[in-house]
């Protein structure tokens, strides 16, 4: 028996605006929306999950209404990371034009990575390019 990853939730006072920001960012696609939760896919994966098992099927992301703001930093976030044949620069000035912004968690000055928060103030990563 194996267990799947289905989803990572994330809460939003706005959950539309938040995961419509994310499929921006990822290139994803909402496959469910109510007023209260978004769902979103990668774009390849309802085509993809009949050809897999069950346990195989990539996980989405699910974005769900809360009254409260974010108050304190995030116990885990998303690492994103570009191919080496992207230009990792461009990626970051692209999710900053999306409304992204630099923050400081203490990383220091020569880390491989870049820490960015989404326009409700979630942390997550852009690492150095990858082959894979």
């Amino acid at each position: 028996m194996a267990l799947r990853w289905y989803s990572n939730v994330i809460e939003s006072t706005d959950p539309g605006r938040l995961a419509r920001w994310w499929g921006d960012a990822l290139d994803w696609q909402i496959i469910y929306e109510a007023d209260d939760e978004v769902v979103l896919i990668p774009k390849w994966a309802q085509e993809l999950a009949p050809k897999l098992s069950f346990e195989q099927v990539p996980p989405g992301l699910t974005f769900v209404l809360v009254d409260h703001e974010k108050a304190t930093k995030n116990r885990i976030h998303m690492d994103l990371a570009p191919h080496t044949g992207d230009d990792r620069d461009a990626e970051i000035a692209r999710l900053e034009a999306l409304g992204a912004r630099r923050i400081d968690v203490g990383q220091g000055p020569d880390v491989s990575w870049t820490v960015l928060a989404d326009i409700d103030g979630n942390e997550f990563c852009v690492l150095s390019s990858r082959d894979q």
